[in-house]
């Protein structure tokens, strides 16, 4: 029977050199709402019939994004390489937007805070569409997924950056 949903997503650590504490809560948030609600159906057709629950590892390197796909038991199923060329300025544009929000939450009008929050939101929106987009024919997400998806591949971009 399918069960086409993530049960457990991890960061490849060794991707990740520093994130504040503002950004490890995000990741938390994200992993967290992403365990406990989405839709995750790669479309490769595995010769057991498998098609889930799956574990999942993301990493990043060398300008790609690896999607590490397992079963339930944590045997490997299939890894997905992702070029993330298309994913730079959504990913510059949503960090400095969310710089702007930790600094609004902190020192801002709450009227100050919401037009910022609705510009984050857009830009996640749109990065969102555009990882379903990248997606389309090897894994099948639902739009709440992708948004998830988005902020951890984010998290993981943070590689020598200064983010606080």
């Amino acid at each position: 029977m399918a069960d086409p949903r993530i049960i457990d997503i991890s960061l490849d650590e060794r991707s990740i050199a520093w994130r504040s504490a503002d950004i490890e809560q995000e990741r938390r948030i994200a992993i967290f709402d992403l365990v406990e609600d989405n839709h995750f159906a790669p479309q490769r057709v595995h010769a057991d019939g498998y098609a889930g629950p799956y574990r999942l590892k993301l990493e990043t390197e060398e300008g790609r994004l690896g999607l590490h796909i397992h079963r339930e038991d944590g045997s490997h199923l299939e890894t997905l390489v992702l070029a993330m060329g298309r994913f730079r300025r959504p990913i510059r544009d949503y960090f400095a937007i969310l710089d702007s929000y930790f600094q609004a939450i902190r020192a801002s009008t709450p009227q100050q805070i919401e037009t910022i929050d609705m510009a984050r939101r857009g830009i996640h929106n749109e990065a969102a569409e555009l990882l379903r987009e990248r997606l389309e024919g090897k894994i099948d997400v639902d739009f709440d997924t992708a948004r998830r998806l988005f902020t951890l591949i984010c998290v993981l971009h943070m590689r020598g950056t200064t983010h606080d």
